[in-house]
Parts: structure tokens; sequence; C-alpha cells
């Protein structure tokens, strides 16, 4: 149901519409990273060599990635079409029962091949619906802002993919605490069913909310959003899509590579966690903050600034974590998490500003998924094979970020600035004006 012209949700309200769906995201994220290391090389890759059932178990987790794409142009296309809330749903729901499907699952002991077969279909499943999910949160959040605070509703997605990572983390440490001897049987399976707790309240949010107002939008719809994207915002999409795949490549590292790299020097898993655990508090709170900052200053130095001194950081953080001193270790990621989330939080309204509220829904999908596929699905590993083959010299993935964090930074400065723009001002873009 479209609100009242004039009308907008309460703020707390939007948080929730739209920060629970990329707290499901990453809370899936994390916990299926977590058992594939632990247990799904065993319980659904059994092979004769360990590695080959974990590089297995996190090729049926690449899926996922794959499937985003697609699931941005679906979601964006009806989202256009229909409102953003009854996506929101749709995406949310399909997330998070696929999370809790994979915690029914039985294993290759009981059914055989089916066992993988099943998981990568429903990490599929996930994908498609993580694809529509980012795009149509950030613009619930942007579109129903008061004028001078798009990008701090915009960050509530941003924080949202702190806050699940922080819950997962918390889930893991619990069931090591309290069954630690339980994870290879019935105790893995307890963190994917308790996603459906996230699917409640995301649920009750969404369900109880009214669409963004309408006059945000600019007359009707086109048939096919996405041939519009592409054939009149084209720079928009390229720059938001080498945006999206600068940033997630960073982000992913962070969450992947990170963690493997503390525990290769020295740190056990539950320091390592710990550390991860700071680094996600930190990135919760300075999402809003980057989101506040940029209604004042721009969205465009925000970003830019965050690449920047994200790409220089990464080689003090490396000597951080290597140096073995607990405090500096937790240090390196405590001073990593403003940085990063400077670019996590002011990211969806400057992506969402790109693109006339007709087919907002669709560009904001398509340029965030393409990134996050690429960047996300590949950086990781990307990662690993640097610092491997550079005979693990500490420079090596650094050097990584800092190109990285060049493309962020060329991207954002190719994009125009949008703080005083209203947010309908690309509705009256000719397909001239586009490459501009």
């Amino acid at each position: 149901m479209a609100a009242p012209p004039g009308a907008r949700p309460g703020m707390l309200k939007i948080f929730f519409v739209s920060c629970m769906g990329t707290t499901l995201e990453y809370y899936d994220f994390l916990i299926y990273g977590t058992a594939a290391s632990l247990v799904f090389n065993k319980l659904f890759f059994p092979a004769d060599d360990p590695l080959v059932g974990t590089l297995l178990a996190f090729a049926a987790f690449g899926t996922g990635f794959l499937a985003r794409p697609l699931g941005g142009i679906l979601a964006g296309h009806w989202g256009d079409r229909v409102g953003r809330r009854r996506m929101l749903i749709l995406t949310l729901t399909t997330m998070g029962l696929s999370t809790m499907a994979v915690g029914l699952l039985p294993t290759y002991a009981v059914i055989g091949v089916w066992a993988p077969v099943l998981l990568v279909v429903l990490r599929l499943v996930q994908g498609l619906a993580a694809g529509g999910e980012w795009g149509g949160a950030a613009l619930y959040g942007v579109e129903s802002a008061p004028p001078d605070r798009r990008a701090f509703y915009g960050s509530f997605t941003g924080a949202g993919i702190s806050i699940g990572g922080l819950l997962a983390i918390a889930v893991f440490a619990a069931m090591n605490t309290l069954f630690p001897d339980a994870m290879l049987t019935w105790g893995w399976r307890i963190p994917f069913l308790l996603g459906g707790l996230l699917i409640v309240v995301g649920l009750v949010a969404r369900q109880g909310a009214d669409d963004v107002p309408r006059q945000a939008d600019s007359g009707a719809p086109p048939a096919v959003p996405l041939v519009t994207v592409v054939r009149h915002h084209p720079r928009a999409l390229l720059l938001t899509f080498g945006l999206s795949l600068g940033y997630n490549a960073i982000a992913y590292i962070g969450f992947s590579f990170f963690l493997t790299y503390a525990v290769a020097v020295g740190h056990s898993t539950g320091e390592s966690l710990g550390a991860q655990a700071v680094f996600l508090t930190g990135a919760t709170v300075f999402s809003l903050v980057s989101g506040a900052l940029a209604d004042r200053f721009g969205r465009r130095p925000v970003v830019l600034v965050g690449a920047v001194l994200t790409g220089v950081y990464l080689f003090a953080f490396f000597w951080l974590v290597k140096n073995g001193n607990p405090v500096l270790f937790h240090l390196a990621f405590a001073l990593a998490s403003p940085l990063t989330a400077s670019m996590k939080g002011a990211t969806p309204a400057m992506i969402a500003e790109q693109f006339p509220a007709t087919v907002r829904y669709s560009g904001a999908s398509l340029g965030y998924q393409l990134g996050a596929a690429l960047g996300g699905g590949l950086a990781p590993t990307v990662a690993t094979l640097v610092f491997v083959s550079s005979g693990r010299a500490t420079w090596s993935v650094p050097l990584l970020g800092l190109a990285v964090a060049a493309l962020v930074a060329v991207c954002v400065l190719g994009l125009p600035e949008t703080l005083r723009r209203p947010v309908a001002a690309n509705d009256e873009r000719t397909p001239q004006e586009a490459w501009r």
C-alpha cells in the first residue's frame, strides 16, 4: 500500500525494513563459511583428501554468487513495476527459508550424491534472493528518508551486514562452548535453523510497512526497466559496477582472507573470531556515522577517503597482525572498521541516486550485484593465490587491496555528487546526458 503524499515511515521501522535482509544474508555467509571449513567437507563432500572436500564445499558456496546478478535483474524488474515492499518480503522469505532448509538437509551418508546436489540448489536459491535484497533494502531507506538524510537512512543496509556477522560469530561461539562435541552430528544444524528467527523479525517489520512515498516516482515504469537502464544510463551502470566490485572485493577479503591469514601466522581461531567481532562492532557503528557524514559533506568525499585510507592501511594491518602481540592484533581490526565502514555506509545512497525512480531498483541491483558476484566471489580466492605465489609475502595482499581501492576511487570520481540533488533529478536526464 502506498503511503499518503508526504508521509514517511518512522526511522526505527525503516531501520528494520532496510537492515534485516542484509543481516540474514551475511549471517548465512559466515555460518556457511564456518560450516564449510569445519563439517561440510566431511558430511556433504567426503573425499580421501580432506582438502578436496573443503574445496568442494567452498565451490558450492560460490554458486550463490553466480546467481546474484540474475536475482538482481528479476527483483529489479518487478520491484520497479509493482513496488519495493513486495519484493523485499519475497527476497527475505526465500533467503530465510533456504537457510533453514540447509539445516534440515540429510547428509551424504544418508542420501548419497543427492546431499551435495540439494546443497548446491539451495545455495543457488539463496543467491537469487540475495541478489534482489540489497537493491530493494537500500532503495527503501533512501527513498523513505527526509531529503537531507538519505545517506544516513541508506546506511541501515550497510549496518545490517555487520550485525549479521556479529550474530553468526555469537551463535557459533555459543555452540562451541555449550556443545563442543556435537558439531559433526546435530550441532552444525542449529545456526541454520536459527535463521528462521531473523525471518520472523524481518517479516513483522516489512509486512507492517508502507511502500515508499509515491512522490519518489516519476511516471509509469517502462515495460522492461533493465533495457532502459542499459540504453539510457550505461555510464552510471558501468561505474556503479566498478564501485561495487572494488568495495565487495575489499569487504570479502576482510571477511574471509583476514581470518585465514591470522590463523596462518599463529593466532588461534578463538582469538581471530574475537578480533573479527571487534571489527564488526566498529563497522556497525561507523556505517551509520559514514552515512551521516555523507549527508553533510557529500557521498564522493566520504567513499573516496575511505577507499584511499583503506588501501594504504592494509600494509600496516598485515604488519600488526603478523607482529604476534595480542593488543596490536586486536588494534589492527579495530582501526580497520571505520575505514571500510566509510565505504559501506555511504555506498547505498551513492548507487541508488544514480538512477531515476522508474528504473532505480533495476539499475542499482544490477550494478551492485555484478560487482558483488565478481568482487565477493573471486576476491578471497585471488587473495589466497597472490599470497601463496608471492612466497607468503606480507606486502602481496595489501598490494592487491591497494589496486582494488584505486578502482573504487576512479569510479567514485567518475560519478556525479548527489548530495544536494533531489532524488528524482535523474528522471529528467536525457539519453545523451547519460554518458556525461
